[in-house]
């Protein structure tokens, strides 16, 4: 009797000790597989990121982040948009000559729709971020004043297509990423359109 107690005991130890461990092996496992899974950090250093534009009114902006940079995308109005010509004699690259865009976006607006603007706000000068300011004859800049960005850290301004001004510290346009429009509503940050292959150098390190 006592011998068959035992031996009940020692298929129940040996049971217990197969299920216990095969437990511990799928708990270890799961550490390891969800480390296989790229992090917010991976992809903020390269993957691209969706933006909803679909909310965006005009004179507005959104913001994200990709590359561990600050993106925004700006919603133009038609008059803000005809007014983009006139700033060309006060600009010092008013047609995009040097490669702060993708191709696809090397026209007037900097952009492959006219009315959003997609751009790195990074100024070109020493690398603050520029305050949006989209108001023409803005108090704080000056009664010319057409409407754009303006770096508080010294001086130095842009259109709303993000071209730099004359006469100021930054010596180049604010950089357009790579991006294409999923649909009407997403647009996508890091990518080129399906058939593009733009690429292009810029002062910031990408």
């Amino acid at each position: 009797m006592s011998e068959e107690i035992d031996t009940s005991k020692r298929h129940f130890l040996t049971v217990a000790t197969v299920v216990v461990g095969s437990v511990g092996v799928v708990m270890a496992a799961v550490p390891f597989v969800s480390s296989m899974q790229p992090s917010a950090r991976a992809k903020a250093m390269g993957g691209p990121v969706d933006i909803d534009v679909s909310k965006i009114e005009p004179g507005g902006l959104v913001k994200a982040k990709w590359r561990l940079k600050p993106i925004w995308v700006v919603q133009r109005s038609a008059a803000a948009l005809a007014e983009l010509p006139k700033n060309a004699p006060l600009l010092r690259d008013p047609d995009s000559d040097e490669p702060q865009q993708p191709s696809y976006a090397k026209n007037e607006w900097r952009a492959i729709k006219p009315e959003l603007f997609v751009v790195v706000p990074i100024c070109t000068h020493l690398g603050c971020i520029p305050l949006y300011r989209p108001e023409a004859g803005d108090p704080s800049i000056g009664p010319t004043w057409p409407g754009g960005f303006h770096c508080p850290c010294h001086g130095s301004l842009y259109d709303l297509a993000g071209r730099v001004f004359k006469n100021v510290p930054a010596p180049l346009n604010l950089p357009v990423p790579l991006y294409f429009y999923v649909n009407d509503k997403v647009v996508r940050i890091g990518e080129n359109p399906k058939g593009s292959h733009s690429t292009y150098l810029t002062p910031l390190t990408w």
